[in-house]
């Protein structure tokens, strides 16, 4: 497999606004990867910088191993790019900004348009002023997907759609996954990556810190645990815990660490009852963010 998407201390400074730092990146052909972290954490910056929308302040940024400033039109030519807002000119009609967009493609992709259209139910007929925000980002997604791309960058796609077209458009992308293509899907929603993806890097205030597979973030030593004390309890501290809560003689937190460790700081208290769970990817995901 190669490497589709690779970054190198990718860096771009606003000043004293946030923009990311020393971004690490190595996204495998075929690979679903998610870009997960909240609103403002430097997910879309990222993005931009890789397809020169933006430009970068420093760093190295390569997708198919070509420079993304110097080879700019012709990485272009390979990406499909949904961003987190679409905008379009609204007295268009969906099938003639779709067919425009199409031509820049120099093949015919009228059938790939029509076919997308009946999956997302989208009216091609209709004027883009007259539709909603759904509509307007199913006309987004079929842009993004109309030419059959080896690259897939999907930047918050699920904003604004329905829950049945949510689910139709994780088929489609799976579907494309399967044929070849290769998706970066750039969430602040970890349970919507959790569906579809192979590895996430979580990005924090513009650094990634965390790059692991789905299977091993969910896997990892982390525990949610619930004691009740038959005294109400003031304060709990232990190496480890994070998202803790006290409320009278209950106490809720999540820890990660030795076992051992845990239960002998548990025998301090007078137990009523205690509950040692797996946390839920959420809870997980939550962790990294205190």
């Amino acid at each position: 497999m190669g490497i589709v998407i690779e970054t190198n201390k990718l860096t771009k400074s606003y000043g004293k606004s946030r923009g990311i730092i020393d971004v690490d990146l190595k996204i495998e052909e075929g690979e679903i990867f998610g870009f997960i972290g909240p609103n403002g954490a430097g997910k879309s910056t990222t993005i931009r910088t890789l397809l020169s929308l933006i430009t970068k302040t420093s760093g190295d940024a390569k997708i198919f191993g070509l420079d993304c400033h110097q080879h700019r039109v012709e990485i272009l030519s390979n990406i499909g790019y949904l961003p987190s807002e679409v905008f379009y000119y609204d007295n268009m009609r969906a099938i003639d900004l779709l067919k425009y967009s199409a031509s820049f493609y120099k093949k015919d992709c009228t059938a790939r348009i029509i076919e997308l259209a009946n999956v997302l139910e989208l009216d091609l007929n209709k004027k883009i002023e007259d539709m909603s925000l759904g509509n307007k980002k199913k006309v987004g997604i079929i842009q993004g997907l109309l030419h059959s791309p080896k690259l897939i960058i999907l930047d918050e796609p699920t904003s604004g759609l329905d829950p049945l077209i949510q689910k139709k458009f994780f088929e489609l992308i799976l579907e494309e996954n399967k044929k070849g293509a290769t998706i970066l899907f750039s969430s602040h929603i970890l349970s919507e990556v959790q569906k579809i993806c192979d590895r996430v890097a979580i990005i924090k205030e513009g650094k990634i810190i965390s790059t692991q597979r789905i299977s091993d973030l969910q896997q990892e030593a982390y525990k949610k645990v619930n004691f009740t004390s038959r005294n109400n309890i003031d304060e709990f501290n232990l190496f480890g815990t994070s998202d803790i809560h006290i409320q009278g003689n209950s106490v809720s937190f999540i820890f990660k660490g030795d076992c051992n460790k845990l239960l002998h700081e548990l025998t301090n208290f007078d137990l009523q009852n205690v509950e040692i769970n797996e946390p839920s990817l959420e809870e997980i995901f939550l962790h990294y963010y205190i």
